[in-house]
């Protein structure tokens, strides 16, 4: 019995200490002396209970405006809401500071991270990027406004990882074009190839990201693109479009002689050189 008393006293006294933490913050929450209810909030706050610390910081952080602790409880708030991973909310009330205090004590931190809550709250490069593009101007605007900004680098980097991920968006697109091939029900005009989508995607990719780490990717695809639709274009067509991919096989071979791909761009150019050789001599 003794035993069995001395594993169970631990578990009871947890029980009692939580149920007394409990009815401390419930009393607490329940106060109207909001001094006491910001004093508790930043302890729950310092221990890391940050739904806490929201739950009481929500309910004083309009009375506190204006006063000397103003400041510090409204951009707290908005630290718990990101600690808390509510990122969404946490941006809000990262830009409800900025506005509010512009010069602020915070002022610097909350301009940065409005950037990192919407970056945290990005989804992945298959889906709609619009909350990338966000937070992209966030951290722009966070160095436009602190170009010594204490933080530059994490918010420069942060910009290379958000970019990387609207390439990766396009590359998935180019590569959707070029899968689907002929298959014209994804067609946006009549008559019109996925491969020309394809070769459109990866061009503009390549000029608004001329420095990517995908640069060889977008690259094949435009020459495989730019092959397939000669194969399967009208005669009227064909020796143009040939020319076009062979001078494209020359410029990937060039551009990346060391290529695991280079053997493929190599027969692509054979193939498009045969096709301009006999139509040369059908003439």
């Amino acid at each position: 019995m003794t035993c069995v008393l001395s594993r169970c006293l631990p578990a009871l006294l947890l029980v009692c200490l939580l149920t007394g933490c409990a009815k401390e913050f419930n009393r607490v929450y329940k106060t109207d002396n909001y001094s006491y209810k910001y004093e508790y909030a930043k302890e729950c706050y310092a221990r890391g209970q940050y739904s806490r610390a929201i739950s009481l910081l929500e309910t004083v952080v309009t009375s506190m405006k204006g006063s000397v602790n103003g400041q510090e409880c409204l951009y707290m708030l908005a630290m718990a809401e990101f600690n808390n991973k509510d990122y969404e909310t946490a941006a809000e009330y990262f830009k409800k500071y900025y506005s509010s205090y512009p010069r602020g004590d915070y002022a610097e931190l909350a301009k940065f991270y409005v950037g990192e809550s919407l970056y945290m709250s990005t989804p992945e490069p298959r889906l709609d990027q619009s909350q990338t593009l966000s937070a992209i101007t966030a951290f722009q605007e966070y160095l436009d406004v602190y170009p010594m900004a204490t933080k530059k680098q994490e918010a420069q980097a942060r910009l290379f990882k958000l970019q990387d991920k609207l390439v990766t968006k396009e590359l998935y697109s180019a590569q959707l074009y070029y899968d689907l091939g002929n298959y014209f029900g994804n067609c946006n005009k009549a008559g019109e190839s996925n491969y020309q989508a394809c070769i459109i995607t990866a061009q503009n990719a390549l000029k608004d990201y001329p420095y990517s780490s995908l640069r060889e990717d977008f690259s094949l695809l435009l020459l495989k693109s730019k092959f397939e639709l000669a194969q399967n274009s009208v005669a009227a067509r064909q020796l143009e479009r040939y020319q076009d991919a062979e001078d494209e096989g020359y410029g990937f071979v060039n551009e990346f002689p060391d290529s695991k791909n280079r053997a493929l761009a190599e027969r692509i150019i054979e193939r498009c050189k045969k096709f301009t050789k006999d139509a040369n001599e059908d003439e």
